[in-house]
């Protein structure tokens, strides 16, 4: 007899709406994570910081970079929303290039600021003088199509705004020179003609009020969830607890599996091993309240070896309030190329990794009883409230 309904793999946002569904139903099942926490990449790391009074304030570290949810879809901010409340958190991140702050997106305030423009008419009029000069640049080359990103861009918004704003930031990102990269990479920019700072178009946004762990604890409530565990040692019968016990692989544990880890190690690597770009997290307390000023900054000139400083306490803490804690805790983030052992995070997309992705979704839609799912699982790159609306409406 099987002891579960369902057999979870990963305790991220996709596995834990499962788990959450499945309870609900009146079903069974069991969660298990190969690392020592639940939630995934959502995970918060809580911070003690005492206080000059003799108190303590927490402050949740995005341990895995930034996490802001935003959605337009009701049903996914209604369901959040009925199991933690969530707080007033915008995001509006600011770039430093050089030492000089420019708002994003790209909006009114960054224009004035790279050009003083002060009207949408000269907004428009400098970046249009901006794309004449990229369009004369590549007729000039015998050019017309753009061949890669730099090209690509600077039809989009001009070389100023190109070169301090987006090449370095992207270079780092990448690994590689913006003329390395193709042009789709970036066929489509957000220009705004408003002064507006946020950096999302959607209608709900913020942050669950005590970090992202309370959600996942709502979520995960009545299900029976082992950290610790690797699902390919219970495949191949290893470990010493009473699962690993078992010889014959998840389904002498569940009818189904939820499967949510990297799909081609499912697959063995059969046809070879999908690219991933990873990051890297230094992390401190900073003796002063405020470090910063806001929540993200961005660093996009290439000297700068980290991409950007998140400083935690302002996805939680507003106005005034950031005062009332005497430190701080900021997380300086670096991209590298991805290797074994490392934390997958942004999935290569390039025809030969989607090719190959492609292989593994065509051998994983014939397995019986399994459902994939999420950014590692479906080889796609996901925000948060898009795999919570999968999860809702895959069939279980």
């Amino acid at each position: 007899m099987k002891s579960y309904d369902y057999l979870i793999v990963g305790s991220g946002l996709f596995g834990a709406v499962c788990a959450h569904r499945i309870m609900k139903a009146g079903k069974t099942c069991l969660v298990i994570d190969k690392r020592e926490h639940v939630g995934g990449n959502v995970y918060c790391s809580p911070t003690l910081i005492p206080s000059s009074e003799g108190g303590e304030t927490v402050i949740n570290v995005h341990k895995y970079g930034a996490h802001i949810f935003h959605t337009s879809n009701k049903e996914v901010w209604d369901f959040v929303n009925s199991l933690v409340e969530f707080n007033r958190y915008t995001n509006s991140p600011v770039a430093n290039y050089k030492g000089k702050l420019y708002n994003l997106p790209f909006n009114m305030n960054t224009f004035y600021q790279m050009w003083g423009v002060r009207t949408p008419q000269e907004a428009e009029a400098k970046l249009e003088e901006q794309r004449a000069e990229a369009v004369q640049e590549l007729k000039n080359q015998g050019v017309e199509e753009p061949h890669n990103l730099e090209e690509q861009a600077k039809l989009l918004i001009g070389k100023d705004i190109y070169e301090a704003l987006i090449k370095g930031y992207t270079e780092k990102q990448w690994g590689r020179a913006c003329t390395e990269l193709p042009a789709f990479i970036i066929r489509r920019l957000p220009v705004r003609m408003v002064f507006d700072n946020n950096y999302f178009n959607d209608k709900y946004q913020g942050i669950p009020i005590g970090g992202y762990n309370k959600l996942i604890e709502k979520l995960l409530a009545g299900a029976d969830v082992r950290t610790n565990c690797d699902f390919f040692d219970i495949q191949r019968g290893e470990g010493g607890s009473e699962i690993f016990a078992l010889q014959d692989g998840w389904r002498s544990i569940a009818s189904r599996l939820i499967y949510t880890g990297p799909i081609d190690e499912y697959f063995g690597y059969s046809e070879g091993k999908l690219q991933y770009r990873t990051v890297s997290f230094e992390t401190t307390v900073e003796e002063m309240p405020n470090y910063q000023g806001n929540a993200v900054v961005n660093y996009t000139e290439r000297e700068v070896p980290y991409t950007r400083i998140i400083e935690h306490k302002h996805f939680e803490m507003f106005g005034s309030e950031v005062y009332s804690c005497p430190k701080t805790v900021i997380s300086k983030e670096y991209s590298t190329e991805w290797k074994p052992g490392m934390e997958p995070y942004y999935p290569v997309n390039d025809e030969q990794n989607n090719a190959l992705a492609d292989k593994y979704r065509a051998m994983a839609a014939k397995e019986k009883d399994v459902i994939f799912g999420g950014r590692l699982a479906e080889y796609k790159y996901y925000d948060m409230a898009p795999v919570i609306e999968k999860a809702l409406s895959v069939e279980l």
